[in-house]
């Protein structure tokens, strides 16, 4: 099995129409289309019943004392931590492509509630969940895809690791709000096989 993507390739830079935020020379950081990918994961095993989906950058700040600080820097060494963009599970084993927009497509205040996706799908909270808790304009659990937006102001550039995994189970029962972590826990015993394609992106101009 392979995952690849028309809108990035491999290591490379993903484009600001799938990302949750751009460079604005203003105030740093505009919203932006936040499409999700186009994504296509051709040669799962046969015996598929379903597919899950997750994506997480490794390359969070595990502090955040420093993060999007106006005369400050995220340093390029400090230990790090993940942070879920995505995850999707009971995805139809039929499914084997998502175009670009399928899953997301602009910025929702306060996260999707329903967002767009294959029939029989759920999408779980990313980590927006937690970053916009204490905004009052932005505060909400968000729901499927929301792209990249690291610190304007970090020294990394950041990873994004999309992985599709084929289950050998027709669908995972987790909670509502399920997480990432809990899509890995739970696929970790049913996986047939997995397949990762990962994308980089910053908001810092001098990267």
């Amino acid at each position: 099995m392979q995952l690849t993507s028309t809108s990035f390739a491999a290591e490379g830079k993903i484009p600001g129409r799938c990302a949750f935020g751009v460079i604005d020379p203003d105030t740093h950081v505009a919203l932006s289309d936040n499409l999700s990918p186009q994504l296509a994961w051709p040669g799962a095993p046969a015996a598929t019943q379903s597919f899950a989906l997750v994506c997480i950058d490794p390359d969070a700040p595990s502090v955040g004392d420093d993060v999007n600080q106006e005369g400050r820097i995220v340093p390029a060494d400090l230990p790090r931590t993940d942070f879920a963009h995505w995850a999707m599970i009971n995805v139809p084993a039929a499914v084997t492509e998502l175009a670009e927009g399928a899953c997301s497509e602009g910025v929702t205040a306060r996260g999707k509630q329903q967002p767009p996706g294959p029939d029989g799908c759920r999408q779980g909270q990313n980590d927006y969940t937690g970053w916009f808790a204490g905004d009052d304009d932005m505060a909400g659990t968000y729901l499927g895809y929301d792209g990249p937006c690291p610190p304007w102001n970090d020294a990394r550039v950041h990873r994004y690791v999309f992985t599709v995994m084929a289950l050998s189970v027709p669908r995972l029962d987790l909670a509502d709000t399920f997480t990432a972590q809990q899509v890995l826990d739970a696929a970790s015993h049913v996986t047939l096989a997995a397949a990762s394609l990962t994308g980089t992106y910053t908001l810092n101009p001098a990267l």
